[in-house]
C-alpha cells in the first residue's frame, strides 16, 4: 500500500476548537504538569513529552508541534452511549477542559466510538483539523453535511502508513510516520463477529505505531524514538503480526488501553463480554512486544471499566516487568528524548 502524506506547520496558531467561549484565548501552553516523570534509567535525553489528560487521550509535544489521540472531554457524570441499550457514565474529570487546550496540529482516532470522540469534542473541534483514523471514522465524519462534515480526515487501513512532515524541508526535517496497526475491539467468536457486522454496535479499530525521527526525504527516514498505541483492543492472534514486522526495531513505549471493559452481549443476554484487555491480557501484550517502557491508559474513567489499575501493578508484579512500567496519573507527563 502507498504512503500517505501530510504536511504541518508549527507555526500555526489556530484554536482547536470552533465555538471558542466569547472572550477566551487559546493558551499558549498546556496547563503545568502535576508531576514529570522520567525513564527509570534517568539517562535519556528530553526533547518530547506525553501529557495524559484522562481515558485514551494522550497529547504528544515534538518539535513545535501537538498531537492528540482519542479525543474525550466529558466531564465527571457525563454519560455516554456505546451502542444499543449499552450507556456508560464518565467518573473522573479530564486533566484539561475542552475549550482550554492549547492549538492542537493532529488527532489520532483510533476508533469511532462515544468515549474516544465525544459528542461535546464532535460539535466542537475545528472542521479542518486534521484527523488519522479507520476507514470507518472516516465515513462518519465527512458525511456530516456542508457545515458539520470534517475537511481533513485520512483513512488508514491496517499496516498502512501516513507521513507527517513537519515545518520546512532540510537535512534533519522532524518527521512522524504513523502506521496503522491492528486492533479487535470484539471477541472473537464468530457469532459475536457476525452480530456485531450486522448491528454495528461496537466499531473496527487501530492501534498505530507512531514513528518520531529526523531525514532530508521519507525514503532516508529512521525512527529515533517508536509509540506503540494499542488502542481498544483485544488480545488476539493478530497482534501477533506486531514482533514480525517490528523483529529488531525498538519499541521505546507503549501506551497500551486497558479497563476490561466489559458490557452486556447482544447474544447471549444477561452475559457481559469484555472489549478491551484487562490487567492479565495488558501483561501478555507486553510479554509479547517487549517495549522499553509502558504507560497504561483507558483504566478507570468509566463505569463500564471492570479491571482497576492495581490489577495489572499486581500481575505485573508477579511477572518481575514493574521497572518496565510508568505510570501516570491524569495531568501529569512523560518526557523522553527522540535520537537524531
Amino acid at each position: 500500500m502507498s504512503t500517505k502524506h501530510l504536511s504541518l506547520n508549527p507555526q500555526a496558531t489556530q484554536a482547536p476548537t470552533r465555538d471558542l467561549p466569547t472572550g477566551a484565548t487559546v493558551p499558549d501552553q498546556l496547563p503545568t504538569a502535576k508531576e514529570t516523570k522520567v525513564h527509570p534509567s534517568g539517562n535519556e535525553k528530553k526533547n518530547a513529552s506525553i501529557y495524559f489528560v484522562g481515558t485514551a487521550t494522550v497529547i504528544l509535544e515534538w518539535e513545535g508541534i501537538r498531537v492528540m489521540t482519542d479525543p474525550n472531554f466529558l466531564l465527571s457524570g457525563d454519560e455516554v452511549h456505546l451502542g444499543p441499550g449499552v450507556n456508560t457514565v464518565r467518573l473522573t474529570e479530564p486533566a484539561v477542559h475542552l475549550h482550554r487546550l492549547p492549538k492542537i496540529d493532529l488527532v489520532l482516532l483510533s476508533h469511532y466510538h462515544g468515549d474516544h470522540f465525544d459528542y461535546k469534542v464532535e460539535a466542537s473541534l475545528r472542521r479542518d483539523l486534521p484527523i488519522i483514523t479507520t476507514p470507518h471514522a472516516q465515513s462518519r465524519l465527512t458525511s456530516k453535511g456542508p457545515q458539520d462534515s470534517f475537511t481533513r480526515v485520512f483513512a488508514l487501513d491496517v499496516f498502512q502508513q501516513m507521513m507527517v512532515s513537519i515545518g520546512s524541508a532540510g537535512q534533519k526535517q522532524p518527521r512522524i510516520r504513523v502506521t496503522a496497526m491492528p486492533g479487535q475491539h470484539v471477541p472473537n467468536t464468530k457469532p459475536l463477529q457476525k452480530l456485531n457486522e450486522l448491528i454495528q454496535a461496537i466499531p473496527p479499530t487501530n492501534g498505530w505505531m507512531v514513528e518520531l525521527g529526523y531525514s532530508a526525504s521519507d525514503e532516508d527516514f529512521t525512527a529515533g524514538y517508536r509509540i506503540y498505541i494499542s488502542g481498544d483492543t483485544l488480545m488476539v492472534d493478530d497482534l501477533k503480526q506486531i514482533p514480525q514486522r517490528y523483529a529488531d526495531q525498538r519499541i521505546d513505549l507503549m501506551l497500551m488501553h486497558l479497563g476490561g471493559t466489559t458490557i452486556p452481549s447482544p447474544a447471549m443476554s444477561p452475559v457481559t463480554m469484555m472489549v478491551t484487555m484487562d490487567a492479565t491480557q495488558g501483561r501478555e501484550l507486553m510479554q509479547l512486544l517487549q517495549p522499553d517502557i509502558t504507560i497504561p491508559i483507558h483504566y478507570d474513567d468509566y463505569d463500564v471499566f471492570a479491571s482497576p489499575l492495581a490489577d495489572f501493578k499486581e500481575t505485573v508484579g508477579r511477572a518481575g516487568l514493574e521497572s518496565r512500567v510508568v505510570y501516570l496519573d491524569r495531568g501529569e507527563q512523560y518526557q523522553f528524548g527522540v535520537r537524531d
